[in-house]
């Protein structure tokens, strides 16, 4: 009867389970119809639900789609072929990295710099999703006492890299704060215009997130040749943007 599938349809939608939704007559593997299900549910507010469920199965199927990963929230869907590095998010402007897990653009530190983490303790190297040994050879996973002297040196490394890092993560979140305070101020009446301070706004913003990501390349690369003229064009970009 028409009250039971509304009843069952509910159920499932409400249980994000209408996707896969089949007959409940057990020897029926019957889908019910986008169709049929708008006609037996009368609920608006449930409607709204089921379609938002179809839309995100729709997305999850799709290889080259995916969600904005803006960890604010936001409900745009991206074409992954579409963005290159810089490219941003039509909504909230968000940058994403769509090769790793990572909610953000990291550049330049890559993918797997932000997934090698680093005992501080024995300097065992490990992925922080599964938390794997990133070298299956790892011979001290269960005693750190043979490498105690190379332990603190690394401990003290990682210490001021993850510093150097956090600073310009707050001092991104400064500039994303005064950069709102100023778009604020600019709706006011009789307020000459604020474009070029919303602009040095912005540049300060992208500056403070390349280099915070800056230290994590660092940490990973320290041993590379091309470290020095990295470094180099790091202590530049940090000097003008604290000028800035």
């Amino acid at each position: 009867s028409q009250p039971c599938w509304s009843e069952y349809l509910t159920t499932r939608i409400d249980q994000n389970m209408v996707v896969n939704c089949t007959c409940p007559i057990s020897e029926c593997h019957a889908q019910p119809t986008t169709a049929f299900i708008c006609s037996i549910v009368s609920s608006e507010e449930i409607i709204a639900k089921y379609e938002k469920a179809l839309l995100r199965g729709y997305v999850e199927c799709c290889s080259n789609l995916t969600w904005c990963t803006n960890p604010q929230g936001c409900d745009q869907i991206l074409l992954k072929d579409g963005l290159g590095y810089g490219a941003a998010c039509s909504k909230c402007s968000w940058i994403s990295c769509f090769n790793c897990n990572f909610p953000e653009a990291h550049y330049p530190a890559s993918c797997s710099h932000m997934s090698h983490m680093t005992c501080a303790k024995c300097n065992h190297g490990f992925c922080w999703r599964c938390l794997k040994p990133w070298r299956p050879t790892h011979k001290d996973y269960y005693n750190c006492s043979a490498m105690v002297s190379k332990a603190a040196w690394q401990e003290k490394r990682f210490q001021d890299y993850n510093e150097r890092c956090t600073f310009h993560h707050h001092a991104r979140e400064f500039a994303i704060s005064l950069r709102n305070r100023i778009s604020s101020i600019s709706e006011m009446p009789k307020i000459r215009t604020l474009t070029f301070v919303l602009d040095a706004c912005k540049v300060l913003e992208q500056a403070r997130k390349v280099l915070a990501y800056s230290c994590v390349y660092s940490y990973y690369n320290q041993d590379t040749e091309s470290m020095d003229i990295v470094e180099q064009q790091t202590e530049s970009l940090e000097l003008h943007t604290n000028a800035l």
